[in-house]
């Protein structure tokens, strides 16, 4: 996401490609919740971190290194994002 936000001109393009993102993620996890499976938080954010793109790849290693993925919350993994 940095590469991308670094060819951005105004800090209302980045803020909107940041919503976008984390509206995108949010989805995501909505449409597992209403599938009615019932996932763990741990498990949904697992799910996630393999299907975000490469691009996140280096903050995905540091987020598995750093965090306990089973007491990490929805927000901090957005904010790490």
């Amino acid at each position: 996401m940095f590469y991308r936000i670094i060819t951005l001109k105004t800090t209302k393009e980045i803020w909107q490609t940041k919503r976008s993102e984390s509206n995108r993620i949010l989805g995501i996890v909505n449409n597992v919740r209403l599938f009615g499976t019932n996932f763990s938080n741990s498990r949904i954010f697992q799910k996630l971190l393999v299907i975000i793109t490469e691009r996140f790849e280096t903050t995905i290693s540091s987020l598995e290194n750093i965090n306990d993925l089973s007491t990490i919350i929805l927000a901090e993994l957005l904010n790490a994002l």
